[in-house]
């Protein structure tokens, strides 16, 4: 799975998750901060539902580190962060 199809995947999870009540989603888009779409229930769903695709895809995706919620480093700043970390967890492994 390439990072393209990774990150359609985040951003139609994250989609379904506001059921439709989204202004346009990018690879921008903040996930942690004060500028989110999702609070913190949402966030703890997209975490679950990369974990599923990450064992349909043979790894253990880990979100849990010290830095993950950081605004200025962690992998939940942005969509393109969570992707990049995903896609990185998932080459590590393989």
């Amino acid at each position: 799975m390439d990072k393209a199809v990774v990150k359609k995947k985040i951003i139609s999870l994250i989609e379904g998750l506001l059921e439709g009540n989204t202004e346009e989603i990018t690879g921008d888009t903040q996930l942690v901060g004060g500028n989110t779409m999702l609070d913190s229930m949402k966030l703890v769903e997209v975490c679950l539902e990369l974990e599923d695709l990450a064992e349909e895809n043979g790894f253990e995706f880990d979100w849990t580190s010290e830095t993950a919620m950081s605004k200025s480093r962690g992998m939940f700043r942005t969509i393109d962060a969570l992707t990049n970390e995903f896609v990185n967890q998932m080459r590590s492994e393989s």
